[in-house]
């Protein structure tokens, strides 16, 4: 099914993201992890690379698993940066072969030590591009990404939302946000986007902190806020893995529940390939949920 189409059919959805196993490990290590994600209901399952684009020859496989075996509605990440067209070509055609009809379509990081304007021959420069090319050449629903803090590469919050007015005029059917840790911050992001004629679904993408080395590579990845009251969290716990654990699991069920009260069209939840941690905020959620959902079914 194509996540579009969900919208039309409930109200928030709930999807989970994974990525596939390292580059030395067999891709089927990940599928116990997919089984035990499935049994929680979520309305999809996105696939994305590894750490810097690795491993993206496994996320269609992935993609395939999930929406063959299970008939879930599977998303694919799509990167261009490095790929020129036959490479792009050969994804598409490897998509419709196995039944996946959604991509969230995304530039991409720059591989390490590579130049920044040195595109492969016949590729792609950012993800407007990709999105024009999926949607002359192909059924599929594309999804794009979007900045709540704005992406690290646009001057501002302003100059990056106006570029994303370009991927809805592209052809993108819904997008995504990258994990953010405020909601306000969030908010005002909706509102100025808004105001820029921005109407497309937006899915909120939540991941919950749990360990030092996490909180880290995330703050350094993404640079993104970490507010004061988490910031408070995080260093009256730092020392105590199992507090810290438990202190930023219930900072996410608390986004997640503000979220979902203010409105939003759903919620993406980073699992880190972990169904112990999905299944708990699910578990937190449930009433909230079945309430959303009731009213959702009761407006149509």
């Amino acid at each position: 099914m194509k996540i579009v189409d969900n919208f039309t059919e409930k109200k928030p959805l709930i999807s989970f993201e994974i990525f596939p196993p390292k580059a030395n490990y067999p891709v089927n290590t990940i599928y116990d992890s997919i089984d035990e994600l499935y049994k929680l209901e979520p309305d999809f399952m996105s696939v994305t690379y590894g750490a810097g684009g690795s491993t993206k020859d496994k996320t269609v496989e992935i993609s395939s698993y999930i929406q063959n075996k299970y008939n879930l509605t599977s998303i694919a990440h799509v990167t261009c940066i490095s790929s020129a067209k036959n490479e792009i070509y050969n994804i598409l055609t490897s998509l419709n072969e196995n039944n996946v009809q959604n991509v969230l379509a995304l530039r991409g990081d720059y591989p390490k030590d590579s130049v920044s304007d040195n595109f492969p021959t016949n590729g792609f420069k950012n993800s407007v591009e990709l999105i024009k090319y999926f949607k002359r050449n192909s059924n599929l629903c594309v999804g794009a990404a979007c900045y709540p803090e704005k992406h690290p590469d646009a001057k501002d919050l302003d100059a990056d939302i106006k570029f994303l007015k370009r991927k809805m005029d592209a052809g993108a059917d819904f997008l995504v946000t990258q994990m953010f840790f405020d909601n306000e911050a969030f908010y005002n992001f909706y509102d100025k986007a808004h105001k820029k004629g921005i109407d497309l679904p937006i899915i909120t993408g939540i991941m919950p902190l749990l360990n030092k080395n996490q909180i880290n590579t995330i703050v350094n990845l993404t640079g993104n806020t970490i507010p004061e009251k988490f910031r408070r969290i995080l260093d009256k716990y730092a020392n105590n893995p199992e507090a810290l654990k438990e202190a930023g699991m219930s900072y996410a069920i608390g986004q997640i529940i503000d979220l979902l009260s203010w409105g939003v069209d759903g919620i993406h939840i980073y699992t880190m390939n972990k169904p112990s941690t999905a299944k708990k905020i699910l578990g937190s959620i449930s009433a909230i949920r079945s309430v959303l959902t009731n009213e959702s079914k009761s407006y149509q």
